[in-house]
């Protein structure tokens, strides 16, 4: 649902992001490839075509990628492809969801995206469509791990990480006359004449733009025109003028048009249907009215439709219906507004606020000599309007923002002496009124606090301050609906102050404000770095209070004190540089998570993270190494390999579920190479010569009798009941890093030092004296035979 097109050319953002806790390339390719319509009649070609190489999103981030569309587009063509897998069957029990997200005109706001998770649904080319304006609204759906689309002019109006790459492409007609999906619809553009009157019109007070063409066209057809309205404008009047309807068969005269009714459909933006529009008239009856319209381009469809059942027989003669279309764009002078031009209006004057390192931060005020340049805020006493036909009336600002700088903020505030009774209307693009605005605000409880996109921070009798969040570049309109009497209330003061921020309440005192450009370079946009205990798209939802980070810090911080039991055995058995390595892991990890609670950063984030996850691993190895009995210099050489690996998964991947089977996996193959290692240095009496062919009973005799050995040294070497133990404890920290979530962090990582903490002490306590295997060596016959010769030898020399 999409309207894509504006005043000259429209933005299309797309949002991808990751609600998990805690380079984007692009490539511009312009081409002129043809494509044939589905008639093969008419050709479009590519306008743009944007290419992006895989990117890695990481926990609660995003990309923006803003994608023109001028006016004569006739598709555009999405296709994406990502490592992410969603089972929508599951969508209501997902809390980390991935999600793109769509928005004309600005960026989307994921952060204040507040629909149910069970309204989302798979991205189609049904998923577009049916709506007014995606300004005050925006489309959501989860990331899939194939998405292609085709979105037409017609259709529109802690965790894991995860990575996405595609292209997207936008195709227009060669034919600035032609439009559609496959530019096959004819479009008649009417120019607007200045000169032009209406011999009909007689408005008063208003400056007519305008002209007329005459057209005929077959009874079963229709056709379609374009108007530019460049200004803000009052009105639009369309109007259809010497009807006739003639057929060729039976006679050629004329027939009666008060049984028909030529339908006119208008809609801003893109081409009406007669099941889609904004406005519709049967102008063979009546002149199709548009009050206060929109800036930009308005598309016209006429169609002619039979209302008389006794003239149902015409439509299958050779009907032809001949008109003389009559338009006009009716504007007030320059300092009027209103549909009498009985109000005032004023445009706003940009002024650069002093602070040449954040770009796009302006101030507005009235170009009026009743207004001082030297402050933010302007007076509104002088400026109110003083006629109207009620007790109300309206007075309008017209302010312009840059297309670069959509990614900001409107902020509007009202302060007075004495109770504010007027009202605020905004609008994009034309004059806001009491049944046609984008976001209003009339009191504390009636306001448009509901959307996504307004924000009211302050509403009392004497004060007002609200912002429009991500406001669309171009042309706004605020209009006052006030009292005609505070016109003349001299006695009390009441200022308006209309700026353009970064962000909201400059991030509410709880986080920094970081500026950013999009990935096509050409919208720069802000958001809010938060600290640990604030979230939100301002830093003003309180996620976690004192209290909880008391607590919460307590048990990050305080549960590596469990690494005392592994570093205390470590250092009674002299293994110091076990001892060395649990007692760095426990101080890292406490320093770590001090930092990631806020409460002191000794060394930035990145590195005390990597020291925490790579000591941990490294912790979880060598208590598998130590259980081997090995020497000192093949030790070394698998702390040296272990080191490296561990330290690449820190660093590439601290925070994969994945990891902890890779360390125990790592950990449990270091050991089985301290064994082989131990085994061959030990077990070099056994010998594969030609004597097993010969005796192959007593060698199969002597290998039983090792494998026996073996299995009881290997029973003698562990205390099996620490060993078991030891592995309860691993699972269970292997449990909790799974269990982990942002809500519920700090208690399963704190479950997690103390587990994994622990393990490595039972694991250290399992290991018994070693068995010396040269001892329990099975004596060889050869030897035995070698043993008595001896001794009879010494017997006989005893009894020589």
């Amino acid at each position: 649902m999409f309207l894509i097109l504006g005043h000259s050319c429209s933005n299309l953002f797309l949002v991808f992001l990751v609600f998990t806790v805690t380079c984007f390339s692009s490539c511009w390719v312009l081409y002129g490839e043809q494509v044939q319509g589905g008639d093969g009649s008419h050709k479009s070609s590519t306008l743009s075509s944007f290419i992006y190489a895989t990117t890695v999103l990481k926990p609660y981030e995003w990309r923006y990628i803003s994608v023109d569309l001028p006016p004569w587009f006739s598709s555009v063509t999405i296709a994406l492809e990502s490592n992410i897998g969603v089972d929508l069957k599951r969508i209501g029990k997902v809390s980390t969801l991935p999600m793109i997200c769509f928005r004309e005109g600005s960026p989307p706001l994921p952060d204040v995206y507040n629909t149910s998770l069970t309204g989302l649904d798979h991205i189609s080319n049904s998923s577009f469509g049916g709506s007014q304006d995606l300004q005050m609204v925006e489309k959501c759906y989860p990331m899939q791990k194939s998405v292609s689309l085709m979105l037409t002019n017609e259709q529109i109006n802690r965790g894991h990480s995860y990575s996405f790459s595609g292209n997207i492409t936008v195709e227009g007609c060669t034919n600035s006359a032609m439009l559609g999906k496959f530019c096959n619809q004819t479009i008649s553009l009417l120019s607007c004449s200045d000169t032009y009157i209406s011999p009909e019109s007689g408005i008063a007070n208003m400056t007519p733009c305008g002209g007329t063409e005459e057209s005929c066209l077959d009874v079963a057809g229709s056709k379609v025109y374009s108007l530019d309205v460049v200004s803000i404008a009052e009105k639009i009047i369309i109007t259809a003028l010497n009807i006739t309807f003639t057929q060729s068969q039976h006679s050629n005269g004329a027939i009666n048009s008060s049984g028909h009714s030529l339908m006119c459909y208008v809609r801003h933006g893109t081409l009406p249907q007669p099941q889609l529009y904004d406005y519709s008239a049967d102008i063979n009856r009546s002149p199709l009215v548009i009050p206060l319209p929109r800036l930009g381009r308005w598309y016209i469809k006429i169609l002619p439709a039979n209302l008389s059942e006794r003239t149902s027989a015409i439509q299958e003669m050779n009907t032809t219906i001949c008109y003389s279309l009559e338009w006009q764009v009716l504007r007030c002078p320059a300092d009027k507004a209103g549909l009498n031009c009985t109000t005032a209006k004023y445009t706003l004057q940009t002024f650069l606020k002093r602070t040449p390192y954040v770009a796009f931060e302006s101030y507005y005020l009235p170009i009026s000599g009743e207004v001082s340049s030297g402050s933010a805020s302007f007076p509104l006493g002088p400026l109110l309007s003083n006629s109207s036909d009620g007790d109300y009336t309206w007075t309008f600002f017209l302010l312009d923002i840059p297309d670069g700088a959509a990614g900001g903020n409107i902020h509007v505030r009202v302060t007075s002496e004495a109770k504010i009774s007027g009202e605020i209307y905004a609008r994009y693009g034309g004059f806001p009124s009491l049944s046609n605005w984008d976001y209003f605000y009339s009191n504390s409880t009636s306001n448009s606090n509901g959307s996504m996109f307004f924000k009211l921070y302050d509403a009392s009798d004497k004060f007002i301050s609200f912002y429009i969040i991500y406001a669309r570049g171009g042309t706004w309109s605020f209009g006052l609906r006030h009292p005609i009497s505070n016109r003349h209330s001299s006695t009390v003061e009441t200022t308006m102050s209309i700026s353009l921020e970064r962000c909201p309440e400059k991030c509410s005192s709880h986080g920094a404000c970081k500026s950013v450009l999009d990935s096509s370079g050409l919208t720069f946009y802000s958001f809010c770095d938060c600290d640990r205990r604030n979230g939100g798209f301002d830093c003003s939802v309180e996620v976690v209070s004192s209290s909880g980070q008391m607590w919460q810090s307590i048990s990050l911080i305080g549960s590596n004190a469990a690494a005392l039991l592994p570093a205390y055995w470590a250092l009674r058995h002299k293994a110091f540089a076990e001892w060395v390595l649990y007692t760095s892991s426990g101080i890292s990890s406490g320093l770590y998570h001090a930092c990631d609670l806020g409460t002191w950063c000794p060394l930035s984030y990145h590195v005390l993270q990597f020291m925490d996850f790579w000591l941990s691993f490294m912790a979880v190895v060598s208590t598998f190494v130590y259980l081997s009995t090995i020497d000192e210099v093949t030790k070394r050489a698998i702390h040296t390999v272990v080191a490296i690996l561990t330290a690449l998964m820190a660093e590439s991947g601290p925070t994969k579920s994945s990891n902890i089977i890779l360390v125990v996996a790592i950990g449990t193959l270091a050991l089985f190479i301290g064994f082989l290692i131990e085994f061959f240095s030990h077990h070099r009496w056994i010998s594969f010569s030609t004597e097993i062919c010969l005796n192959m009973l007593n060698r199969w005799e002597t290998v039983k009798a090792w494998i026996h050995n073996f299995i009881r040294s290997l029973l003698k070497r562990f205390r099996w009941g620490f060993l078991l133990a030891g592995f309860t404890a691993l699972a269970m920290a292997a449990i909790s890093w799974k269990l982990e979530t942002s809500q519920n962090y700090w208690i399963w990582h704190s479950a997690w030092h103390v587990s994994i903490y622990t393990s490595s002490f039972l694991f250290l306590c399992s290991k018994a004296t070693p068995v010396n295997c040269e001892n329990e060596q099975p004596r060889s016959e050869n030897y035995e035979l070698a043993r008595q010769n001896s001794f009879s030898g010494s017997n006989e020399r005893g009894g020589r």
